[in-house]
């Protein structure tokens, strides 16, 4: 594999996004075959990143949590079947169903997101108006008291993405273990794989002299440094790098085992990183969650394990096509590029396929990219200025210092052509770009523009 290519791309985006800081590891055959740190983890002292250094994974914590249930079930100290309110005090029984553990872990109570941990974030980064000071797992379950009452479905028919849920989860560990969740953590999964860089405390934290300051960006485009949130952490509030997760990986890629060490059986793994659910998005078609995992059955064609996280000032990406015994981990300080994209960029490469060609998302976003900029009417007569934003383009008449501007949607993406559409009077209107090799054509209502 030629790695220039990838890095290539990594620079790229951090540009494109102001991405601080990335560190990414690739693993092959149960060996890491590639690791590198990019830009600097604090930004103040221009310190830099290595593959060594330690970011917030966000919900890629999930997986932890999901695996210590399994592992207390294996050993007959939960049953997945039994009811979430014979281990927590709280009544769960959307229309009637009570929710199960399982459900839990897969994302299937019937009952859309509480939002506590936005609300969480928002609040204790001064985003919004949000504000919701819970400082543990307990505040977590007195907010989500009248979760029942938020229900839509009964458990086990729709996907809703809960925090809370594992919040939950991380709950029932700690009242079955007469440990902390952190403590069983560490003692049962993080030390037998070795992952001695990996941690819930500020304090721990602290101690480490290579550990990625947390950013965001403000409206003007600047780095805001903010603290890690630190007091829950079974929804996503552990910290790793991506040596550390490296060996997460090939436990999962080995079956439940690593250097000889078995945490939970062959048995076991596969039905975390088997679908239970139909996820509500389609990457590549088809896709489920698993037990704190997301399933992709058509990736390349091959199955990918993966999950994301985003603490808005650290994200990370992790994933893994076991048939192939191949993995990446990508973990960042910023919200900026989707680590996703990246990751499965690594995976593309690995697997022999060019990503330029092989993802859309690449695809689509090198058009779109392409679209951006000034396009001017006959004799310059209007003049549109056509922006990004996500996924979406901004077109904004800046004639006769007006300001008006248009959301749009793009429909069909292809190498020459683009059609969007946008609402003008509440009615839909076609806008279309003729990409040609040396200009690029838009029409918009009554207007031809060029771009210039």
């Amino acid at each position: 594999m030629e790695f220039s290519k990838l890095e290539d791309f990594i620079l790229e985006k951090m540009r494109q996004t102001k991405m601080p800081a990335l560190s990414i590891a690739l693993i092959q055959d149960g060996q890491i075959v590639y690791k590198r740190g990019f830009g600097f983890r604090v930004l103040e002292t221009y310190a830099p990143a290595d593959e060594n250094t330690v970011y917030g994974v966000g919900s890629i914590t999930k997986s932890f949590t999901a695996l210590a249930i399994v592992k207390l079930a294996e050993e007959g100290k939960i049953d997945l079947e039994k009811p979430v309110e014979e281990y927590l005090p709280i009544k769960l029984r959307p229309f009637g169903e009570p929710v199960r553990v399982k459900h839990l872990l897969y994302h299937a109570s019937g009952i859309p997101s509480l939002g506590y941990a936005e609300a969480f974030i928002d609040g204790a980064f001064g985003l919004g108006d949000g504000w919701l000071p819970v400082k543990d797992p307990q505040d977590v379950l007195l907010f989500a008291k009248d979760a029942e009452s938020w229900a839509f479905t009964k458990p086990n028919e729709r996907f809703f993405y809960s925090n809370s849920g594992y919040v939950m989860l991380g709950k029932i560990v700690s009242t079955v273990t007469g440990m902390s969740y952190e403590e069983y953590v560490k003692r049962y999964i993080l030390e037998p794989l070795g992952m001695t860089r990996s941690y819930f405390s500020r304090d721990e934290v602290e101690k480490d002299p290579n550990v990625a300051a947390g950013y965001v960006l403000d409206p003007q485009g600047h780095h805001v440094r903010k603290p890690f949130p630190y007091g829950i952490s079974s929804d996503g509030g552990l910290l790793s790098n991506v040596m550390d997760l490296s060996r997460y990986l090939i436990f999962y890629m080995n079956g439940g085992e690593f250097e000889g060490k078995r945490i939970v059986s062959k048995r076991s793994i596969e039905t975390m990183v088997t679908g239970h659910i139909p996820a509500p998005w389609e990457s590549f078609g088809d896709e489920t969650y698993g037990y704190g995992w997301i399933v992709h059955p058509n990736f390349l064609g091959e199955r990918l394990i993966e999950h994301s996280g985003s603490v808005l000032i650290y994200t990370g990406f992790v994933g893994y096509v076991p048939e192939r015994k191949i993995a990446v981990a990508v973990l960042s300080n910023c919200a900026g590029y989707p680590l996703s994209n990246i990751g499965m960029y690594a995976l593309a490469l690995m697997l022999d396929k060019d990503p330029e060609e092989s993802l859309e998302f690449v695809r689509s976003d090198r058009v779109l990219q392409s679209l951006v900029g000034r396009y001017e009417g006959y004799r310059k007569s209007v003049a549109f200025d056509v922006k990004r934003s996500g996924e979406f383009l901004i077109m904004e008449m800046v004639s006769r210092n007006l300001k008006l501007s248009s959301i749009l949607v793009p429909e069909k993406v292809e190498k020459d052509y683009v059609k969007c559409f946008t609402l003008q009077n509440f009615r839909k209107m076609d806008v279309e770009f003729f990409i040609e090799p040396n200009r690029i054509v838009l029409l918009y209502e009554r207007y031809k523009l060029i771009k210039s």
